[in-house]
């Protein structure tokens, strides 16, 4: 197997057992292929690691093994890692309720550059890097072992371009859309060929039902509502009022498709309109608002641009909510760390001059695992607040 070789003996960041790293870190580059399985060495050629390599990014490489012991990276690998993945989604997922969940979260599982979802008996999966190619029959195999009956290989066109994946498609058997899904005994309807991200955002399962359980007699607003998904806790936990507001008018039909599923009672109406706009000119005196955006930050250079439109979207809120309401609120900004997060509230509270209290803060659940080496994987970042 082929060879990088660091930089230096002590290297911070492999030491530290980050996956990650960069091309200043390497002193002598493998003579090796985009994607290929290359061999981790330090300066005095001590195996550190086996990695996914990449001719094509500033990050060179991405371990999915650390240690000095030589190891076969072969099928038997590959299934023994996504059974381990499965068995931990067995610890936290009640099969009887729920069907729909994440069973591998890239470099929280170890397996950098591979996402898999599971609908029921369909399971999403996500190339996100070159690498990833040479071991997907290895993860088609695990699924088929696991009982999954379809699989479906969706790529998005960046990755498509810049790491030279395949296009998406069914792998085998292709299946009608959409199918029938349930989330702690909810029902979606989910279209894993044309929704966004795998079809649905499962990471907010168990913030949702937070909000369910707070819902009782409660007048609720979700915004960036997508498909529903808080909609529906709200109306289960017995809100007497729930409007979603999305941009996007496919968005809003399948949230209404979802209300209708799901036959709750309670009064629901939904709005195809900017958020922004819909916060300014709301005459409804909510109880609890929901403020879960797409990514502001797609990058680093976006960064300030986001500073400033979670603060305006936050502190819109701040100056609408009733006295005594609620506010969920969030980022999936990968490039916003949950301290920075946290301050951008903070200020948008300021400016309201509202009394703000943190009641819980809030994350990706248990079936998005975070490396503890890799702590930006805590992409979910969430605030439930108290407002005087």
């Amino acid at each position: 197997m082929k060879e990088l070789i660091l930089k230096s003996g002590r290297d911070r960041s492999t030491l530290n057992r980050h996956p990650w790293i960069f091309s200043g870190g390497v002193k002598v580059m493998p003579d090796a292929e985009n994607g290929e399985i290359v061999e981790i060495r330090d300066n005095h050629r001590k195996l550190l690691g086996y990695a996914f390599y990449s001719n094509q990014s500033q990050i060179t490489a991405r371990i999915f093994e650390f240690g000095e012991t030589e190891c076969d990276i072969n099928e038997a690998y590959w299934m023994d890692k996504i059974l381990r993945a499965a068995a931990l989604r067995k610890l936290c997922i009640d099969a009887s309720q729920t069907n729909t969940y994440r069973l591998l979260h890239a470099e929280g599982d170890f397996i950098p550059g591979v996402i898999v979802d599971v609908y029921n008996e369909v399971a999403v999966v996500q190339l996100l890097i070159r690498g990833t190619e040479s071991i997907k029959e290895s993860c088609y195999k695990a699924l088929y072992q696991l009982g999954i009956k379809h699989i479906y290989l969706k790529t998005k066109q960046t990755t498509q371009r810049l790491e030279m994946v395949e296009s998406s498609g069914w792998v085998g058997e292709p299946v009608a859309m959409p199918i029938q899904v349930k989330e702690h005994g909810v029902k979606f309807w989910i279209d894993v060929e044309t929704g966004q991200k795998t079809g649905f955002f499962i990471d907010q399962r168990e913030n949702r039902k937070l909000l369910g359980q707070l819902s009782n007699n409660k007048k609720v607003l979700n915004t960036f509502s997508y498909s529903g998904g808080f909609s529906l806790y709200a109306l289960e936990g017995g809100a007497t009022l729930v409007h979603s507001v999305d941009s996007s008018k496919e968005a809003i039909s399948w949230c209404d498709k979802n209300v209708a599923l799901n036959q709750f009672q309670g009064n629901h109406q939904s709005f195809v309109m900017d958020v922004f706009d819909f916060l300014k000119t709301a005459e409804v005196d909510y109880d609890i608002v929901v403020l879960d955006p797409p990514a502001f930050a797609k990058n680093a250079k976006s960064l300030p641009n986001a500073i400033r439109g979670y603060k305006n979207l936050n502190l819109t809120a701040f100056q609408k909510i009733k006295p005594g309401g609620l506010i969920f609120t969030f980022s999936c900004s990968q490039h916003m760390d949950k301290e920075l997060f946290r301050k951008v509230v903070f200020g948008a509270a300021a400016d309201a001059g509202r009394n703000v209290r943190i009641l819980r803060q809030l994350s990706q659940p248990e079936d998005h695992p975070i490396s503890i080496y890799r702590p930006e994987g805590e992409y979910l970042k969430g605030l439930l607040l108290y407002v005087e």
